[in-house]
């Protein structure tokens, strides 16, 4: 039976690409079954059976080498987090929630700071600092003045590419200014609530001149902390683990045990204080997620 990529998922039909052609294909019985262990996924290598020249059936999904819950996507080899300076302002706190999901989900993440023409330079610049420091290539960005936008199209070449972030910071207008040959709708910034308004729908990877995919995607303004536990969530947060081999315990999760290297570190001014509190408020996000969702 013929492969392909799923490059879209739309009202229950699967959109395949073999590389010539694409097929609009429904999923086999078997993944619509309650207790079903797989679903397709935009982004999963599929086996399908043919039933025209345009339709057919996802008869087999591929093994995986990354997934995603939100977005809903699989196979991806980055995440580019797209975080605005100005309208809407920049939010650390969500960035270190999106972090903390790509690293999970052992998917490599790129920070673009998009509209950076409306921030003051030393401030973009210490964004950019901060978060290299910890392991994470930034990239400041502006469609304006055009700035960026070879670095971000050198990031995409020969990957699949999800971006991500808040609505309204800028994604589609980002990845339009990239490839000229894309057009992606984009949105304006609701005045009354402060945010950005959903312009895209559903997940879609869309093929790049040169190689490669991009899918964009929804935006988000929360995200909750799915089939994770607290040393997963510790993990999550690259500096942290990069010294949780100096701890005391192993396992430790940097709160209140003794000679832990975390603590150790932002006493000394060696960690970001404000990672640390976002942490912290994340485990309490963590725990009530849990209690909500007691299998009892």
């Amino acid at each position: 039976m013929p492969e392909g990529r799923i490059v879209k998922a739309l009202s229950g039909f699967y959109y395949v690409d073999n590389g010539q052609q694409v097929f609009q294909c429904r999923a086999r019985g078997l993944f619509k079954k309650k207790g079903a262990k797989i679903n397709p996924l935009v982004g999963d290598w599929v086996v399908y059976d043919a039933i025209s020249e345009t339709e057919g059936y996802v008869m087999e999904v591929g093994e995986r080498s990354s997934e995603l819950l939100r977005p809903p996507i699989s196979n991806v080899d980055q995440a580019v987090l797209v975080f605005s300076m100005a309208e809407p302002a920049f939010a650390p706190f969500l960035l270190d929630k999106f972090l903390v999901h790509t690293e999970n989900a052992q998917i490599d993440a790129v920070i673009v700071l998009s509209k950076a023409d409306k921030a003051e330079r030393s401030e973009v610049e210490a964004i950019a600092e901060k978060y290299e420091a910890i392991g994470y290539r930034v990239i400041p960005t502006s469609t304006k003045q055009k700035q960026g936008l070879d670095q971000v199209r050198e990031v995409l070449q020969g990957r699949i590419s999800v971006f991500a972030g808040q609505s309204g910071v800028g994604k589609s207008s980002l990845i339009n200014a990239v490839y000229s040959g894309i057009s992606l709708q984009t949105g304006d910034i609701s005045q009354k609530l402060g945010r950005g308004r959903h312009t895209t729908r559903h997940v879609e990877l869309i093929p790049l001149e040169g190689g490669g995919y991009v899918a964009d995607t929804p935006g988000f303004s929360s995200l909750e902390f799915v089939g994770m536990d607290e040393q997963d969530l510790a993990e999550g947060f690259r500096d942290f683990a990069a010294l949780s081999g100096q701890c005391k315990f192993r396992g430790c999760l940097h709160i209140s045990e003794p000679a832990c290297a975390v603590q150790q570190a932002l006493e000394e001014g060696r960690l970001h204080l404000d990672r640390y509190e976002h942490y912290k408020q994340f485990r309490e996000e963590l725990k009530e997620y849990q209690r909500r969702n007691k299998p009892w």
